[in-house]
């Protein structure tokens, strides 16, 4: 009977992955390609820096380390010369200059011009003028604020000046504003005794004659006849000095009097109510006097000038009783209506200076200085 032979039987094994197991498996392979590359990148810098590090120490035989220090050293030094080259190249710039405010009182030794008042009626016509003032040269305007006819050009606030001021008076205060802006000094003109008004509204300013009646230098008012402040009333001066005060106020720190003087005529009729004003002496030293109280009065705040022309500086006269040089101003002005040569204005240079005069303006036809 013969032999079964068993057959052999091969088994296979079969890998089977669901939907499920596929996808975990991909995710799995992505995470690690993610892992490997990022492991590169954080890598790659060190890699580099150690194989440079070989190359240029190993293979070039450089000692990196000390190249990278002069390196840096070379930066900051360069870093450091720009910043001082800055420095010194702004501080050798100059600094701008600041724009000194305007000294109202200074006495420049400048020329001089003088303005109508009458013309200066809006800001437009005051700036056209000082910026013509400023074109020719002048350092001061003289603006007329109180002439010799008595009238007062501005709204003034003293009470005797209430019958004197003029029907359409300017704005003083804006006047003196826009020069000094325009780099220009306002100095305000006033006439002092010689004042044929404000005597009728204070009497006891005026020179009389006959009791309260007020003198008069022609035989009536209708013949031209005009009143006078007298020196010697105390009220008179007060009166004057209020106006300084006044128009200081008002931004005008030079002020210039004119017609500080007594009448050009001198008559037995005339009562100064001063026994002193019969002589010329007597009058000299009053008009010395009221000169003193208003520099007095003023020191330090107002430069003032006096004011006379050029026929009352040279020769003794009755209306002052002494040459115009002669009454103690520190601040004398001089008007010529002809041009003064070079002997006249030097013989009144020396007299002014004798007598004790700090500063000398002439105002004569070829210039204002």
């Amino acid at each position: 009977m013969a032999k079964y032979k068993r057959q052999k039987v091969k088994h296979y094994h079969r890998s089977f992955y669901s939907r499920e197991m596929r996808v975990k498996r991909g995710i799995g392979i992505a995470v690690l390609v993610v892992a490997v590359l990022a492991a590169a990148w954080f890598a790659a810098p060190h890699v580099l820096d150690w194989a440079t590090h070989t190359w240029y120490t190993v293979v070039k035989d450089r000692d990196l380390e000390a190249e990278s220090a002069s390196r840096a050293e070379a930066a900051a030094s360069s870093a450091a010369a720009s910043s001082a080259a800055a420095s010194q190249a702004a501080s050798s710039e100059p600094e701008p200059e600041e724009e000194k405010p305007l000294d109202g009182k200074a006495i420049t030794g400048g020329s001089w011009a003088e303005l109508d008042v009458t013309a200066l009626t809006d800001d437009a016509a005051i700036r056209a003028a000082a910026r013509q003032l400023k074109q020719q040269g002048a350092d001061y305007a003289l603006v007329t604020l109180k002439d010799a006819a008595g009238t007062v050009y501005y709204a003034s606030g003293v009470a005797a000046a209430a019958q004197s001021i003029t029907e359409n008076p300017v704005d003083a205060a804006n006047i003196a504003a826009i020069l000094r802006e325009e780099g220009i000094i306002p100095a305000a003109q006033l006439a002092a005794f010689t004042d044929p008004v404000s005597v009728y509204t204070d009497r006891s300013m005026g020179v009389h004659y006959d009791g309260n009646s007020l003198w008069l230098d022609n035989v009536s008012a209708a013949k031209g006849g005009k009143a006078w402040m007298n020196p010697f009333a105390a009220s008179a001066v007060q009166y004057i000095g209020d106006l300084i005060e006044e128009v200081q106020g008002m931004g005008y720190e030079q002020v210039v009097l004119t017609g500080v003087q007594f009448p050009n005529i001198i008559t037995r009729k005339q009562d100064f109510g001063a026994s002193g004003g019969k002589s010329r002496e007597g009058r000299a030293a009053q008009l010395t006097a009221d000169i003193a109280a208003w520099q007095t009065r003023f020191a330090g705040s107002v430069t003032l000038w006096v004011s006379y022309p050029d026929a009352l500086c040279t020769a003794a006269t009755d209306a002052l009783g002494t040459t115009g040089t002669s009454l103690g101003m520190e601040n004398l002005l001089v008007t010529s209506s002809t041009e003064l040569d070079a002997d006249s204005r030097a013989a009144l240079e020396q007299a002014a200076a004798d007598a004790g005069v700090q500063h000398l303006v002439v105002h004569d036809t070829a210039a204002f200085r």
